[in-house]
């Protein structure tokens, strides 16, 4: 399978990304050039991160009977200090809300998330180290 994506430039720093699903705005920071009318690319990486373990989860969840109120992924990565700064070390927090819950069943379905499922975190891990931890919050 091959995925493939059109990026137009909007003039400045301004680009949009289309995609057979749906469209998105990159944009820089106002002090290198931009207009900040867009996600910043790294931080489009970190938002596919956390969207596709968030996907594998939410499904996971529901297929094992133990859904939870809300949950929430955060994601803090750090750049390397040379040129090309990359993401180096990434530390992905999930955090749950909610009462009663299926422990059990949620760190389950979050470590087939990280160590089975989401294909972007296996990217990450070739670049990156990737640590994760799990709060719950009733």
């Amino acid at each position: 399978m091959t995925n493939k994506i059109e990026l137009s430039w909007k003039g400045q720093m301004l680009f949009e990304s289309v995609a057979p699903e749906g469209n998105v705005m990159i944009d820089a920071a106002e002090e290198v050039g931009g207009q900040g009318k867009g996600l910043r690319p790294k931080a489009m990486m970190l938002t596919s991160l956390a969207g596709c373990s968030g996907m594998d989860i939410s499904s996971l969840l529901k297929k094992m009977r133990a859904e939870v109120e809300d949950f929430k992924i955060e994601v803090e990565a750090s750049l390397t200090e040379e040129h090309p700064k990359y993401y180096d070390k990434v530390h992905v927090t999930y955090r749950f809300f909610g009462s009663d819950f299926k422990k059990d069943k949620i760190e389950k379905a979050v470590k087939l998330s990280v160590d089975r499922y989401c294909g972007v975190m296996e990217m990450f891990r070739q670049f990156a180290t990737v640590t994760t931890e799990i709060i719950y919050e009733e």
